[in-house]
């Protein structure tokens, strides 16, 4: 009898020995893939924070907003085409005058550092090590917000800088929270801006860091494989989006499925199981939101959420 033959290989990821529990407090930061993870954590009703100041995608940018979320220092706000924006944020953040502007950003900073004491495990998703740098002062932007380029210099994060950059980011981490626990991955997104090859480069550099830092703390610190993942396991654009260059939902949604058999306890599985008619039901897009019908559907999802929760002990 032959052989069985398989037309792929798979990426080998060891259980975790302190794997994700039900109960566990989350906190995702990082780039857009990040969001797409943590945002599948959510649509469970589980606590997870996820990107509240914007999308970041160098090991700096991050290093700056836990710093700036731990230990507060004077924002770097400005104003841009009739509004106020922070250097340190996404577009979504910010206000018609300073004003406005500082309380939003402050409320978001202030959330993320409670959520960062509190967390029992952040993860970190580093997109590149290109980053963009104000030619007035040097200041790392974390979003350009759509400013003209001549205020910037674009500057290349080498080894040494994105290993400086994580290295501060546990020591600041476990300074604040002792029993964190810090998971990186590397976003699987390609920037074809950058051209192909500097592309490649720089996820080199980012894996590189990351395995460092694991290295020397492989008491708190872990890497998961996701860019591996797709690089390795699905290797197949009928994984990307129509763009070619960020993940398809199916390609999330596998990573996910990995995710789940690796990371998570038999109890947190069983949690994901019980909860997922709700996770579907919650989806549903009403033709009338108003009508009695969709609020009684509602009142039963909602018991039924309630009911889950107190099987596993969730604090609603």
């Amino acid at each position: 009898m032959s052989s069985e033959v398989s037309f792929r290989t798979q990426v080998d990821i060891p259980s975790w020995p302190q794997p994700l529990q039900v109960s566990d407090r989350m906190v995702f930061l990082g780039s857009c893939f990040a969001e797409y993870i943590g945002n599948r954590f959510r649509e469970y009703g589980l606590d997870a924070m996820v990107c509240p100041v914007g999308v970041l995608y160098n090991p700096e940018s991050i290093r700056q907003v836990i710093l700036q979320a731990l230990h507060p220092s004077p924002l770097p706000l400005f104003p841009h085409a009739g509004e106020w924006h922070c250097w340190l944020t996404g577009t979504l953040l910010g206000g018609k005058d300073m004003a406005e502007c500082r309380q939003s950003v402050e409320g978001a900073f202030l959330m993320l550092g409670q959520a960062l004491r509190e967390a029992d495990h952040v993860f970190l998703t580093l997109g590149t090590n290109v980053s963009y740098r104000l030619k007035s002062n040097g200041l790392t932007v974390s979003n350009c917000h759509k400013c003209p380029q001549s205020l910037f210099d674009e500057h290349t994060l080498d080894i040494t800088h994105c290993t400086d950059a994580l290295r501060q980011i546990v020591e600041t981490l476990v300074a604040e929270n002792p029993r964190v626990h810090i998971h990186f991955t590397v976003s699987p997104y390609r920037y074809a801006k950058y051209g192909f090859h500097r592309s490649q480069l720089a996820k080199a550099t980012l894996l590189l860091s990351a395995d460092t830092i694991c290295t020397e703390r492989p008491d708190i610190c872990t890497y998961f494989p996701a860019y591996e993942i797709v690089m390795d396991e699905l290797r197949d654009y009928r994984f990307y989006n129509s763009d070619m260059l960020h993940p398809s939902s199916v390609a999330v949604d596998y990573i996910w499925q990995r995710i789940t058999e690796c990371c998570m306890s038999p109890a947190f599985r069983e949690y994901l199981t019980d909860y997922e008619p709700i996770r579907r039901a919650r989806m549903h897009r009403p033709t009338d939101a108003a009508s009695p019908q969709y609020q009684a559907f509602l009142q039963k999802i909602a018991q039924q959420e309630t009911q889950v929760r107190r099987k596993y002990h969730i604090e609603a």
